[in-house]
């Protein structure tokens, strides 16, 4: 089923206010990302075309993204983990460079016991090692990483709304 996750990067530009009408439409997708415009635009009162461009707007932004979500396991993955990493240097940099590679699918920069969270998705134990070790450890700033096995996966939704 299609969804709808809302993003928010305050490193690339400013938070975006959004009006009664925009957070309604997200909630909509939210429920369910493959909603017709014309469902859409009579739930919230506005015209096909109107909700059109106001999606369009969101998704340019980067306020949402609409994606299908997965359980990794049931589509080929079999390994997905959270790696902790503990750097000194530059945050940002390190986040771009985890962000640019294939097998994580979320980052983020933390304060606590570690200074970047990095969620990864691999093909099997073989792979994940091959990512820890020549990939993610030898990245400038690393100074020692903490992984996370997933054994199951019990909960991933994405419909917490709009405030």
């Amino acid at each position: 089923m299609g969804r709808v996750t809302t993003r928010q990067h305050r490193d690339r530009s400013p938070e975006i206010r959004l009006d009664d009408v925009a957070k309604r439409i997200i909630e909509l997708l939210q429920e369910d990302g493959r909603q017709s415009y014309a469902a859409i635009a009579k739930a919230v009162g506005l015209s096909e075309a109107a909700v059109r461009q106001r999606v369009q707007r969101l998704l340019d932004a980067e306020v949402m993204q609409i994606v299908a979500v997965t359980d990794p396991m049931q589509v080929g993955f079999r390994r997905q983990a959270m790696i902790g990493i503990r750097a000194s240097g530059d945050l940002v940099d390190l986040g771009h460079s985890l962000s640019q590679m294939p097998e994580v699918d979320y980052v983020v920069t933390t304060a606590g016991s570690f200074d970047v969270l990095a969620e990864v998705v691999c093909e099997d134990d073989d792979h994940l090692l091959e990512l820890l070790t020549k990939r993610i450890r030898p990245l400038p700033g690393v100074t020692a990483t903490e992984t996370f096995v997933y054994l199951k996966l019990n909960k991933q939704h994405y419909n917490w709304g709009t405030r």
